[in-house]
């Protein structure tokens, strides 16, 4: 992309002098404690916000409402009491007088793959399951590691497990900075080798698994199909990243042109890389990196994003990078809808269509068998 073209946030990102991954040389990675104080925010972009669809802002309304602050000003110990777009969600379906209760047709158990307390999975399953075993998702939820929680995304597996007939393992991994890269991704790979040891368990046939997650989660499943691939272990039929965390450019046009986007903005980038990562370099670890990542001989992959994302342009590069790897990959981006709107097809137009989406290519993969 040629830098002349972001004459109009240019000076953001000189003075962010990080997005994403890559932190400042002058500001050190953050104490190991949730109650670290933010690093300085970078200068705003004075690109007006994008604006969404109507229904996709009625939710942001919805949880602007709920009095949250800006996540890059608090510590994670303050944000991880914030108000989420899931939060929204529900307000919004209590204002339309829409039922708010789980989904009573899929059941829930919750189960230890580790010994810390985080390393703990939701097993979701559908209450009428039919007969003979079940397919199986292994699914992360996103956070940027360091916010966010099994609760927080109730949605995405919960709707997975009813439309799929599927066992759903909502995976939980131990939150930075408490613990920094890569213990969520040795989370993420431990967690799959527990749950393929385990499905027959609950109902599930092991032959028919998928991966799949949002954000930072999206990251996870696409990682742990290389873990699997590396350490010879049976491959995922399928790996579905919604608005994945995929590339360290400073540089990418998403970056800029939905620098002021809801819920997740430009600023909020360089704030969990400074709770994530033990040192810069990380960012250029494969593992996060993963546009630099070996991607030949991975799974069908279908990859998902939202038009007015900071984290659109991941999505596209890895897509293309994936293509270049000789791997099957579909990447689709949904209009009007911004980061976090997957899982919210109740209230969502965009978010409905996206889920079906996603459910249809999961079906066809599912379908067949190692």
């Amino acid at each position: 992309m040629d830098l002349s073209n972001l004459c109009a946030g240019g000076a953001w990102l000189a003075a962010s002098a990080s997005v994403w991954f890559i932190s400042s040389a002058a500001i050190a990675q953050s104490p190991v404690s949730p109650d670290a104080k933010p690093p300085p925010p970078p200068a705003r972009s004075s690109l007006a916000p994008p604006t969404p669809a109507a229904d996709m802002q009625e939710v942001l309304a919805a949880q602007q409402a709920l009095g949250g602050k800006p996540v890059e000003t608090l510590t994670p110990a303050e944000a991880r009491l914030q108000p989420s777009p899931a939060d929204g969600v529900t307000q919004l379906m209590k204002t339309k007088g829409l039922p708010t209760a789980p989904d009573a047709a899929v059941t829930t158990q919750d189960m230890a793959y580790g010994a810390d307390p985080m390393q703990k999975a939701r097993i979701y399953k559908p209450a009428q399951a039919g007969t003979g075993p079940m397919p199986v998702v292994v699914y992360y939820h996103g956070g940027g590691w360091v916010i966010a929680d099994l609760k927080t995304y109730d949605a995405t597996p919960r709707l997975l497990a009813k439309q799929l007939g599927a066992v759903v393992v909502s995976v939980e991994y131990r939150h930075a900075p408490e613990h920094k890269f890569p213990a969520q991704h040795n989370d993420a790979s431990s967690a799959y080798v527990w749950a393929l040891k385990h499905v027959q368990e609950w109902g599930g046939d092991a032959g028919r698994v998928a991966l799949a997650g949002e954000s930072a989660g999206g990251n996870l499943a696409v990682a742990t199909a290389i873990y699997a691939r590396d350490n010879h272990l049976p491959a995922p039929l399928h790996v579905l990243a919604v608005y994945p965390i995929a590339n360290a450019s400073m540089t990418l046009p998403s970056r800029t042109e939905d620098a002021n986007a809801k819920p997740l903005n430009s600023a909020m980038l360089p704030w969990f890389s400074y709770y994530y990562q033990k040192t810069p370099a990380d960012a250029r670890d494969p593992r996060l990196d993963l546009v630099k990542a070996d991607l030949h001989g991975l799974p069908p992959t279908t990859i998902i994003n939202a038009q007015f994302d900071p984290l659109r342009s991941d999505g596209e590069t890895l897509a293309a990078a994936m293509r270049t790897a000789g791997d099957a990959v579909e990447q689709k981006t949904f209009p009007g809808v911004t980061h976090e709107f997957f899982g919210m097809g109740a209230v969502v137009k965009g978010a409905s269509d996206a889920e079906a989406y996603a459910v249809a290519r999961l079906k066809v993969a599912l379908s067949m068998s190692r």
